[in-house]
Formats: structure tokens, C-alpha cells, sequence
């Protein structure tokens, strides 16, 4: 796996040994960061980069202008990893790895009422595609709350996969389908939306 464009354009990432896991594709990951460019998200972002693998999408991130990435795995495997490659990189200043579950993470995190609260401008969320609907709503509700209305979430799931199911508060406003691979765009919902799902 390598970074495709950037300040790092052509280093190359190390991939968790023995790790199953599953790196967006090159195809993918250009169209992505092509759209993400066009929506000016990258400049200064701080990003949150969920069932990270190696990687690939937060590392492509920082090389094309973000200022911030955490970076969260339950495998131990793939955060030595993300650590390597932060560190070959010359990137663990700006990259904070995290060992374990996604909600666990999430429900560390300080709340919007506590002055310490993390909100994230990008976010990507490449679950094990066997992982059930319930859970990635679960997360996606989790996450909503450390948003703001410029914040984008990008949930990558098998193409074969119903659109995932939005919690109160969130819309997918943009799907792309490349061959197996489904990408969704999500984001806060405007007001009369939300005004919508109270009702």
C-alpha cells in the first residue's frame, strides 16, 4: 500500500502482519480524495480515522494538507503499524494511535457541554464489512455529537450492503459505488431535517 499524492506521494505503508485487513483500493482512494478536495475539507483538517488498518486513508489525508489524525484499531497488530508508518513518515507529531473498540473510543471522548470536547472535520469509517447495520447506526450516533456542519463522515461498506441506516441528526448526502465498494458521505443534517426527525 502507498500514499498517492502529496507531500508523501510514493512512500510506501507497512500492513499489520498477519492482520485481516481490507486497504481501499487505489481506484477508491483517488475518486475519494478527489471529491474530498472538492468539498475544500483537507486544508488544517483534524481527522478521525476509525478501524484504521495501516492507515491508508489517514496517512493520504495528512500527505494532502490535514493538520491532525487519530487513528483507532481494536487489533494490536495494526496500531504497531500505524505507529511505524507514523514514525517512518515523520509523522508522530500529528498522529495519535489508539489501541481498541470504536465505541470504547468514542465514549471516552468529552461531551459538546465539556470545554475539552473533540470535534472532528473528517472522519473515516471502514468497518469489517461483516460488522451488522446496528452497529455501524450505533457508531454513527456516537460519533454525530463530536461534529459540526462542515464535518464530513466517510462510511466505505460492501456495495452488496443496504445504505446504512442514519441516527436523528445525520443524512447521507452523496453515495459512490465502485465495483464492490460502496462510499457514503455523511454529514449534520440542516434544520429541517432534523426538525423533521423530532417530529
Amino acid at each position: 500500500m502507498r500514499i498517492i499524492a502529496g507531500a508523501h506521494k510514493g512512500a510506501k505503508l507497512t500492513s499489520p502482519s498477519g492482520a485481516n485487513t481490507r486497504p481501499t483500493s487505489d481506484r477508491v482512494k483517488e475518486s475519494l480524495f478527489s471529491m474530498l478536495d472538492g468539498y475544500g475539507v483537507l486544508q488544517a483538517a483534524n481527522v478521525l480515522d476509525l478501524f484504521a488498518g495501516s492507515g491508508g486513508l489517514g496517512f493520504e489525508a495528512m500527505s494532502r494538507g490535514a493538520a491532525q489524525v487519530d487513528f483507532v484499531d481494536s487489533s494490536l497488530a495494526a496500531t504497531r503499524a500505524l505507529e511505524s508508518n507514523a514514525d517512518k513518515l515523520g509523522l508522530d507529531h500529528s498522529a495519535e494511535v489508539h489501541t481498541g473498540d470504536v465505541l470504547h473510543f468514542l465514549g471516552g471522548l468529552p461531551g459538546p457541554e465539556n470545554p475539552e470536547s473533540r470535534v472532528f472535520d473528517l472522519v473515516f469509517m471502514d468497518p469489517p464489512y461483516p460488522l451488522g447495520e446496528d452497529a455501524v447506526t450505533q457508531i454513527l450516533r456516537r460519533l454525530s455529537t463530536h461534529l459540526d456542519m462542515e464535518s464530513i463522515v466517510v462510511v466505505e461498506r460492501a456495495a452488496r450492503s443496504p445504505e446504512p441506516t442514519m441516527p436523528d441528526g445525520l443524512e447521507v448526502f452523496r453515495a459512490k459505488t465502485f465495483g464492490e465498494t460502496a462510499i457514503h458521505f455523511v454529514q449534520l443534517a440542516g434544520e429541517d431535517e432534523a426538525s423533521a426527525a423530532e417530529d
